[in-house]
């Protein structure tokens, strides 16, 4: 890998007349996010121009947004993303749930520390601002990033989380929502997958079928987002992708998230799961859903 090669091939590809953007796909994809952020520092000081702007002058629209996504820090990816989801046009509680849901303690730390540094506020007092009542109670729970990482099953206390479930939702008139995020937002994994067994022999059914009677809106699709990942974070993905295509109309905005955000991560697990999940490839529905340079870049993101 050799940052000043890279940088010149992408000048070239955006030099003169017309763009070639199969060279700008074909160098980005190739590399990951640690080198492409070195060919934007060797861009600067061996061509004297900002790539970024190169780029944005250079593309435009979902293809633009993809590329712009690439070469931006993994972090601060998802700090835009979260500023985009909260003081855009209208609240896009779906991006919000979906990252805060996902990512882990440390990537929600630097998360904030990012937030705080872009724009002068903290995500929480943003979501506070942004949101309402129990959905917001849970993004703010999520936001602190303070899950218990371990992998402790303390069987005594499953038992219990999984009676207080039962006990908060599906046995009384109205449901407890507060027990539902205090267990579900910070707990561990391992002990959280056995809460869900010992909660299907107590229920009868599983904690999703639950969620889903018991809530509805933010609030059940932010609950139902936290169990998938713990269970299974690709199929979580998955679905994602999914839903931001299936139907009239594409989802771009959280297709290009997921994408962007995953493709050096977990893409490949998110491509079995999807096969699994739908019968049909992941390359496959991107194909049929998407045109032009937009679904070539995808593509080579989505890889095989």
């Amino acid at each position: 890998f050799s940052a000043e090669q890279e940088a010149q091939a992408l000048r070239k590809a955006m030099k003169g007349l017309g763009t070639d953007e199969d060279a700008i796909i074909e160098t980005l994809t190739k590399l990951n996010v640690s080198q492409r952020q070195q060919v934007l520092i060797t861009y600067k000081s061996t061509i004297g121009r900002d790539l970024i702007d190169d780029l944005k002058s250079e593309l435009s629209g979902n293809f633009e947004r993809v590329i712009i996504g690439l070469m931006t820090p993994t972090t601060l990816y998802d700090v835009h993303e979260l500023r985009r989801a909260l003081k855009g046009a209208g609240t896009d509680e779906g991006c919000l749930i979906e990252i805060l849901a996902s990512r882990t303690n440390a990537e929600i730390q630097h998360i904030n520390e990012n937030y705080k540094l872009q724009y002068g506020s903290s995500l929480e007092d943003d979501i506070v601002s942004d949101t309402s009542s129990m959905f917001r109670r849970v993004l703010v729970s999520l936001a602190t990033g303070n899950r218990d990482e371990g992998t402790l099953v303390d069987e005594a206390l499953a038992q219990q989380d999984a009676r207080s479930l039962y006990e908060a939702g599906e046995k009384k008139w109205g449901t407890d929502e507060v027990q539902f995020m205090s267990i579900l937002c910070t707990r561990n994994r391992c002990h959280l997958l056995r809460v869900f067994d010992v909660y299907r022999a107590i229920a009868n059914k599983d904690i999703t079928d639950s969620i889903k009677s018991e809530m509805s809106g933010d609030l059940e699709d932010a609950l139902l987002a936290v169990v998938k990942c713990v269970r299974n974070k690709p199929a979580y993905f998955a679905e994602r992708l999914y839903k931001s295509m299936k139907g009239l109309g594409t989802d771009d905005s959280t297709l290009i998230r997921v994408m962007v955000s995953r493709s050096e991560v977990d893409m490949l697990y998110i491509r079995r799961e999807f096969l699994a999940m739908y019968g049909k490839s992941l390359h496959s529905f991107i194909k049929g859903d998407c045109s032009g340079d937009y679904r070539k870049v995808l593509l080579r993101l989505c890889g095989g």
